[in-house]
């Protein structure tokens, strides 16, 4: 059988035939998908190694997959407990008397599948071949994420949600086919598909008549296709996440904090949980954070930035800042600075609200403001609990500031974060707070600002020519050369054209110039053009780089910095 799967991928040129045969066999001995296993090896283009077997076989191929104008008919024609399971897709219902079901497969060889839909659909089959890509999302899009098991749940077949153990077992994420359609499982379905879509947020909010969910994907808030009539599932699908993060299921009154520690194939995942009563129901933010390795490679600084502060880790006193607004990625920056400074002669104390993620041989607490452990007085009792450096989640206030400064002047190396627009503006912020000019300049040894801009993908992005107008426009100096891409559309970013995140930043180190201009609490002007003389890259300038670099766009780079006149319209 292995000549079905080996004489398209020489049909488009394939080099990589060894990696095919070996995914075949594996796939035959493992009784599992040859065509996922050929796929999943990467080693081949999906589009052009489905469409030439789709050649090869003579079997229709599909290239695009339209909106389906009478999804409901189509839903009906071929149910989800088929259609899901079998990953086949109904497309077209054709014809007028005599009508014939189309569905797409990207497995013309699952014998299963055919057989399924021969004994569960009324209707004549036509089969033709699309895209594993496009046949998972079309199937998400037609029957909404978890729509198998919905059908069994309203089918009567669901089991009692107040009989579920809260055990380490009941948040393993697994695909289980055989296991009980259940709440617990359409929930670990909507996760699982979060996942999947690297989603950093899930939000599922109640309406008055639909029960919304939607990811946060690449810093944007997606819609997701799910059931219909979902709104009967509402109050069983926020009892099964309260009670897998240890909330009070009866207390739908007040807002409620809680984790939920997930395991998906092996790999951990912890997952923050917040709800919040409306006038519809509780709605609930769920925030993903995989259990990942920090280290300060990762966060891909250019090195203009990365020297200065491998140089300020060193040190083993003063105030490092970071700057930025909520979800900027500061909380990923100051753990990638913990990783690297974390060896075993050296003792690092975080007091965090709340600790996002576990650091091995770190010290993490979390704030209880209701017991009066506050940043202040978790920095008071961590002062004498011997540190060498001192991680606080955030300055918010001047006891804290104060606290903080008096660590580092004492000779403690001090992290931690605050809300302002820009590096430099953390000086200013500080002072607003009360806090001397004098005690600043002697403690604070750098501001390191930072934002999130969407990353192009690789497959599919654009590039063009920029004129020197525009560069001169933009302000992009004349030594920074390179490629400059637009976003394209295509299958693996979800037509977005953007894939992942990375951040930009801009670093002021306070220098001997700048401790005396802070000092005598000069004007913000003042302080930017002496930064500037000491080497200081603005946000905006360090973004060009990354847009000469092909990384991401222009216009990523105006939205999250001060937008000049007329550029966004660039």
């Amino acid at each position: 059988m292995s000549e079905f799967f080996i004489a398209p991928a020489r049909n488009i040129g394939c080099a990589e035939i060894e990696a095919v045969i070996e995914a075949v066999e594996s796939a035959n001995q493992l009784q599992n998908s040859a065509i996922d296993s050929v796929l999943d090896t990467e080693a081949v283009d999906e589009e052009l190694y489905m469409q030439a077997l789709a050649e090869y076989l003579s079997v229709e191929w599909v290239a695009e997959i339209e909106e389906v104008e009478k999804p409901l008919e189509l839903r009906n024609a071929c149910g989800p407990a088929v259609a899901l399971k079998q990953r086949v897709l109904p497309i077209l219902l054709e014809g007028e008397d005599e009508r014939e079901l189309v569905i797409a497969t990207y497995d013309p060889f699952n014998l299963v599948a055919r057989q399924a839909v021969a004994q569960n659909v009324e209707y004549p089959v036509r089969w033709v071949m699309a895209s594993r890509t496009r046949v998972h999302d079309g199937l998400r899009k037609l029957y909404g994420v978890g729509a198998d098991t919905f059908e069994a749940i309203l089918d009567g077949r669901d089991m009692d949600l107040n009989n579920v153990e809260d055990t380490d077992e009941a948040n393993v994420i697994d695909d289980n086919d055989d296991a009980e359609a259940s709440v617990v499982k359409f929930v670990n379905q909507i996760m699982r598909d979060a996942l999947d879509q690297k989603a950093t947020d899930i939000h599922v909010e109640p309406l008055k008549d639909n029960l919304r969910i939607r990811y946060r994907v690449d810093g944007k808030l997606i819609d997701i296709a799910v059931p219909e009539n979902i709104k009967a599932l509402q109050s069983s699908v926020i009892a099964r996440l309260k009670i897998m993060s240890k909330l009070d299921i009866a207390e739908k009154r007040l807002p409620q904090d809680g984790r939920i520690n997930l395991s998906l194939e092996g790999r951990g995942i912890d997952v923050r949980v917040a709800t919040v009563p409306t006038v519809e129901g509780e709605s609930v933010s769920l925030r993903l954070l995989n259990q990942q390795k920090f280290n300060i490679e990762m966060l891909g600084m250019e090195s203009f930035v990365l020297d200065p502060i491998k140089r300020l880790l060193s040190l083993s006193n003063g105030i490092i800042l970071i700057t930025g607004p909520t979800g900027s990625g500061k909380s990923t920056s100051l753990y990638s600075f913990l990783s690297e400074l974390n060896t075993p002669d050296t003792r690092i104390v975080t007091i965090e609200d709340p600790v996002e993620n576990k650091l091995d041989g770190v010290m993490q607490i979390a704030v209880k403001s209701d017991i009066g452990l506050t940043f202040a007085s978790g920095l008071r009792s961590i002062l004498r609990a011997d540190p060498n450096i001192v991680m606080l989640g955030e300055i918010r206030d001047l006891e804290t500031a104060e606290i903080a400064i008096r660590a580092s002047l004492t000779g403690h190396l001090v992290f931690s974060t605050l809300h302002t627009n820009d590096a430099l503006g953390g000086i200013g912020r500080l002072i607003d707070m009360g806090v001397e000019p004098f005690l600043l300049s002697a403690s604070v040894r750098a501001f390191l600002a930072q934002r999130l801009v969407r990353r192009l993908c690789n497959h599919c992005k654009i590039p063009y020519e920029l004129s020197v107008e525009d560069r001169v426009k933009l302000g992009i100096p004349s030594h920074l050369q390179g490629t400059v891409y637009h976003p394209g559309s295509c299958d693996k970013c979800r037509k977005t054209g953007f894939s992942g995140r990375l951040a930009i930043y801009e670093a002021a180190i306070i220098t001997e110039a700048m401790e005396t201009l802070v000092a005598r609490n000069e004007s913000a002007d003042v302080l930017r053009e002496q930064a500037i003389k000491d080497g200081f890259i603005p946000m905006r300038e360090y973004g060009w780089f990354k847009v000469m670099e092909g990384l991401t766009t222009v216009e990523e780079i105006i939205s999250v910095t001060t937008t000049e006149a007329g550029a966004a319209s660039l």
